[in-house]
């Protein structure tokens, strides 16, 4: 159905007020879901139906427990994943403008970052260089076998130009694991490539895949490689949960950096060749059935500018009427 971007506004503050989150939490989780919805990731409202994402009543401080001029690795506390990522990002652009570089860990949240997109973008438009993974308990299975072992395990790369960003995000995984819910909630299959059920065979049933396991993106051996490296840095690395979960569910893991181009050159002839490197791009000659060549992160911003300026946006019945139900209670 096509909703109001204003309404649809008001339903998710309600539904995160619902959760027990402080105005200025819920104005960051806000922020951080609608950049997802508005850009056609399933890392938005989704998020907030069936058990949602209350805050954890035991929540703590958040606190950095060690740090250089250069690093820090930040308690969560059992703070919600984006509020506690938010404040590692600012955190390491805070020593990239002091000292060039900054890198910081998280270990001990319970719940999703959302869009990492979001924080990468966020760092480019501070015109670093940004890179942020994020963790979390096993739903993807490795090369060869269909055991879950691996979060979904993003990563996202943002990269400052004279125009736009260029934000690179993507799961190490087939399919987010918010894609198999959206997939559930709207009473849809899957593709029959991206995940097994229980016992090792292929599904198209999302509910099924859920209590099963996703395949790496490629479902081959290098994108397994690349979701085994994000576990390294957002588990072991930091201090967080890993591999098994049984003894560390809420420990979930993350880790960003920001680093300045002046480290090795000029920044701003580094964002003149970026926005040179990105024109060049999409001046590639195309295949007939090309329309246009977009660069990472691109068709996103273009839907979302979009459906600011319409002031609509569409939003899938089932899950609309899921959020209202929350929202109501808010």
């Amino acid at each position: 159905m096509k909703v109001k971007i204003s309404k649809l506004n008001q339903l998710v503050k309600k539904a995160l007020r619902h959760y027990g989150y402080s105005e200025s939490e819920t104005k960051l989780i806000f922020e951080i879901l609608m950049y997802a919805q508005l850009r056609g990731n399933n890392q938005g409202i989704v998020k907030l139906i069936g058990k949602g994402i209350p805050k954890n009543s035991k929540a703590g401080k958040i606190k950095v427990v060690k740090q250089t001029k250069l690093s820090a690795r930040i308690d969560g506390k059992q703070n919600m994943g984006m509020v506690v990522v938010s404040k590692a990002v600012d955190l390491a652009l805070q020593k990239a403008k002091q000292h060039g570089f900054g890198i910081v860990g998280t270990f001990n949240t319970a719940s999703s970052t959302g869009a990492i997109g979001y924080y990468a973008n966020k760092i480019a438009k501070k015109g670093m260089i940004g890179l942020v993974f994020a963790g979390s308990p096993p739903i993807v299975t490795t090369h060869g076998s269909y055991e879950p072992l691996f979060g979904t395990n993003p990563l996202a790369i943002g990269i400052p130009s004279t125009g736009q960003p260029i934000v690179l995000d993507m799961a190490t995984a087939a399919m987010a694991y918010f894609g198999l819910v959206q997939a559930k909630t709207a009473g849809k299959k899957i593709p029959g490539d991206v995940a097994y059920d229980s016992k090792g065979k292929l599904t198209t049933d999302p509910g099924k895949a859920i209590d099963g396991a996703i395949l790496p993106f490629d479902r081959s051996y290098k994108s397994a490689g690349l979701a085994l490296v994000v576990e390294a840095l957002c588990g072991p690395f930091v201090g967080a949960g890993f591999i098994d979960f049984a003894n560390h569910a809420n420990n979930w893991g993350n880790l960003a950096m920001a680093i300045d181009p002046d480290l090795l050159g000029d920044r701003k002839l580094f964002k003149l060749n970026m926005s040179k490197l990105a024109n060049r791009v999409k001046k590639a000659k195309k295949l007939k059935r090309v329309k246009e060549i977009n660069f990472p992160g691109e068709r996103g911003n273009r839907l979302a500018t979009q459906r600011l300026n319409s002031g609509y946006i569409e939003i899938e019945n089932n899950l609309y009427r899921a959020l209202e139900a929350v929202g109501m209670n808010g």
